[in-house]
């Protein structure tokens, strides 16, 4: 019942979707309790999801460009017919993003949150395999049927928690993407219309036979499709429900929302590279104008909205944002090189933005530790810090007139500001990591596009990040700089751990920096030669002898 190629392991690349949904219906099935039970399930399937996602990847990359899909037809029925699922360069990379975030997640909510909600596991696998099916899916009616998986689940992870503020920002959300997911639908049947067919390499295969009658219609539901992507992908000026949305989540959900948006960047970026190269006739580039310039006046929102913040978590959300519209723009001018480095940037931002929502948890609760009782001067001594004695001549003190020297600073604490400056120098694009080596890649490819778009987005990458700069810097004084009298916070092993994981996978991406970034600009290679992943798909075979469910 498959149709892979001879490296890949049978059935392997159907486990990312069968997986956590075979993992929800079995903690559906132990009811309301037995949550130790459930969290190990969760775990497990997880981790085993991950694995698979890295060896997809390695299995891609270590093959040749013509050479780097894996076709798999789960009903055996021959293309464009059945379901067809696709693992290449780009749904390979998501895959494991996913994974990523997907575990560092659900550690985090193992210390607390899992505890705040009933159905805490099974929306969270439902939504993992939501976000595996729409990266992996090769059509576009399975793709809307993902999407609203991945939806579902996000409306109830959003609201997990309860909460006056939650309940506000969820029905907003709520709201918006129904009426997205209405005009996905109604995208996708003015296409099928057009086209009378849904699979995606299909469609991108006789879109140069649609006649010029039937050429306005094609592109009205190619612009539908696209306001539907860009909603979800949060692009200005439909990101209002954004910032409020995962600034109210709890700490795992908004981690796990850090990948939301990238699947709209996804679709957006398969299927116009896929649909509108420049050998499409008179649909070439289609659109690649408004992708520029809403991906640049969405860098500029973000930009703004991080130096108006007051909170972190706002931050973060508008750091989403920012991330979003660097994308979106990247991917309206069509070059390879460009869009290596914007893959790259991708990677860096999504584990940044995941790690600083859960970030945002820590740093609140180390603000809200309340302070013990304070010493009282009875009068008796000079100094109210010393007992016994006047403090030794040359002693460095501070406002409180206590002595500076020998002073150790809690371990809590120094995690925090250490993972607090990884997490800032990646988002802003400091060097050394990684955001600023996804930024320098960007801006050298900027260089040689000598278009007036090219130079706004060049100069607007830079004032990004100064702006990311300063309003990280101000809360990193107000949070560690001030309020010094404070306890030092109490910090759970397994909320610290997906935290310092996910930002040594941002050093990791320094230190193979040469390797990834070959990686993404082979992908951006194969998202350029869209015949590539044509002939792949449309040379699919159903398996002889096996009918399955084909006639």
């Amino acid at each position: 019942m498959t149709a892979l190629t001879p490296t890949l392991p049978n059935h392997l690349l159907v486990a990312p979707v069968l997986l956590p949904l075979a993992t929800a219906a079995l903690m559906l099935l132990l009811g309301e309790g037995r949550r130790g039970l459930k969290a190990a399930f969760n775990l497990l399937s997880t981790c085993a999801g991950l694995a698979i996602a890295i060896y997809l990847l390695m299995d891609v990359a270590r093959r040749d460009a013509a050479a780097a899909f894996g076709v798999y037809l789960p009903g055996n029925w021959p293309v464009p017919f059945g379901i067809v699922l696709v693992a290449d360069h780009l749904s390979a990379l998501m895959a494991v993003l996913t994974g990523c975030v997907g575990l560092a997640a659900l550690l985090f909510a193992l210390a607390r949150w899992q505890h705040a909600g009933a159905y805490f596991h099974v929306l969270f696998q439902l939504q993992l395999m939501g976000l595996y099916g729409a990266f992996l899916t090769a059509d576009l009616f399975n793709l809307f049927v993902f999407f609203e998986v991945l939806l579902a689940a996000s409306y109830g992870l959003l609201l997990h928690g309860g909460g006056g503020e939650r309940v506000r920002a969820g029905l907003h959300y709520i709201a918006i993407n129904l009426v997205a997911s209405l005009l996905f639908l109604i995208g996708v049947a003015v296409l099928y219309g057009v086209t009378g067919t849904l699979n995606m390499a299909d469609i991108a295969q006789k879109l140069p036979a649609v006649p010029a009658s039937d050429r306005g219609l094609l592109h009205a539901g190619a612009a539908i499709l696209a306001i539907a992507f860009l909603a979800k992908a949060g692009l200005w000026p439909l990101n209002f429900w954004l910032p409020q949305a995962y600034a109210a989540a709890s700490a795992p959900a908004a981690a796990v929302f850090a990948i939301l948006t990238k699947v709209g960047v996804y679709a957006v970026l398969r299927l116009w590279t896929l649909c509108f190269p420049a050998d499409a006739g008179a649909s070439a580039g289609f659109g690649g104008e408004v992708l520029v310039w809403g991906g640049i006046v969405t860098l500029a929102f973000g930009a703004l909205g991080m130096l108006a913040s007051q909170q972190l978590a706002r931050l973060a959300g508008y750091s989403v944002i920012a991330s979003s519209g660097t994308l979106v723009a990247t991917i309206g001018f069509a070059a390879p090189a460009l869009s290596g480095g914007a893959l790259f940037y991708l990677a860096s931002s999504t584990l940044a933005g995941c790690a600083m929502f859960l970030l945002v948890e820590l740093l609140e609760r180390a603000r809200q530790v309340e302070v013990g009782p304070q010493h009282i001067d009875d009068g008796q001594h000079a100094l109210p810090a010393f007992l016994d004695a006047e403090p030794p001549i040359g002693t460095n003190l501070d406002d409180n007139e206590e002595a500076l020297t020998g002073r150790a600073i809690p371990a809590a604490l120094a995690f925090l500001g250490v993972a607090f400056t990884v997490c800032a120098l990646v988002t802003a694009g400091l060097p050394p990591l990684s955001g600023f080596i996804a930024k320098l890649a960007m801006l050298t490819a900027l260089l040689e596009l000598h278009t007036p778009a090219a130079w706004v987005l060049f100069g607007l990458l830079i004032l990004s990040g100064l702006c990311a700069a300063i309003a990280l810097m101000r809360v990193g004084v107000r949070h560690f700089w001030t309020a010094q009298d404070r306890p030092p916070p109490r910090l759970r092993v397994i909320e610290t751990l997906p935290i310092a994981g996910l930002l040594a996978a941002a050093v990791a991406l320094v230190l193979q920096g040469e390797a990834v970034l070959a990686y993404a600009r082979a992908t951006a290679q194969s998202l350029q030669a869209p015949h590539l992943y044509i002939d792949a798909v449309m040379g699919a075979r159903p398996v002889a002898g096996d009918t399955g469910g084909a006639p």
